[in-house]
Order: structure tokens, then sequence, then C-alpha cells
């Protein structure tokens, strides 16, 4: 889909803050109310905005240890392990990645204990999973919540 500068515009500020009113986003984009709210529906019509959320501070939430994993699958079990993993509520996000069967999964838990509790529990006793690489952060710098236009 094309967008115009005033969808792009529109697409930042949402960015920042999703909460702003329609009458705040015509302010800032030099268009009606109305204008704004059928430019924003359109968006979400045409797949472009997918959902409005809240980010949330993991740390903040007592998710003290963010770690990442590559988690390589038997193909033929690739589909059954990342819906399985999906479904876990300390995966934050998941996707299948190039090369081998690969998993790139992010985890947030509460303490090292429990990263270990779910090395072994959800990921070692899983049938399919050939091999787990995992790092822990140690400082956020910057964290993407969506695409930046």
């Amino acid at each position: 889909m094309k967008l115009d500068n005033i969808d792009k515009k529109l697409l930042e500020e949402l960015s920042e803050d999703g909460r702003l009113s329609y009458v705040e986003l015509a302010e800032k984009v030099g268009l009606s109310r109305v204008a704004v709210k059928d430019r924003i529906k359109n968006l979400k019509e045409k797949g472009v905005i997918e959902k409005f959320t809240v980010v949330i501070n993991s740390e903040k939430f007592g998710k003290q240890v963010s770690a990442f994993f590559d988690i390589d699958v038997e193909p033929k079990q690739l589909q059954e392990v990342a819906q399985n993993l999906a479904n876990h509520p300390q995966v934050a996000s998941i996707y299948q990645m190039t090369g081998p069967s690969t998993l790139h999964t992010h985890v947030l838990v509460e303490d090292f204990q429990k990263l270990e509790v779910f090395i072994n529990e959800e990921l070692y006793s899983v049938e399919g999973i050939t091999r787990v690489e995992s790092s822990i952060i140690l400082k956020r710098f910057k964290s993407r919540t969506g695409f930046k236009l």
C-alpha cells in the first residue's frame, strides 16, 4: 500500500502515543477530526495498523530476566514446536528464521531459577528440538515497538 505524507505522519504520531485522540491527531496533521478518523479506519482495514496496544516494562512487572533463544527444530516438527512455545505465557515473541529450522524466541521470566525451569521443562524436554542456544540481555538501549517510517 502506498502511503502519503499525512498517513506517514499519523502513523509516526500514533507510534509515539497510541492514545492520541482524533482531535489531537487532526491538529498535528492539519486535517479535520472526521478526515483523520477515516484515514485511521482505512489504515486498519488495509492491515497497515494491526492493532492498538500498550507496551509494558517487563522489569517493572517483575520479569527481571530477558533471554533470547535460537532453537533448532526438526523440520517436520517445526510448526508444532513453534505453536506450543507461542502459547507459553513466558514467551514474548517467536520467529522462524532462515537457515536450519530455527526459532528465534524471546522469553521473559522473574529470575534465573525460573529461566532454568523454562529451559529444562519447556525446551530440553520437547521432542523435535535438536539444539538450544541462549543469550541473556544485560542492558536494554532501545526496544522496537513497531515499524518506524
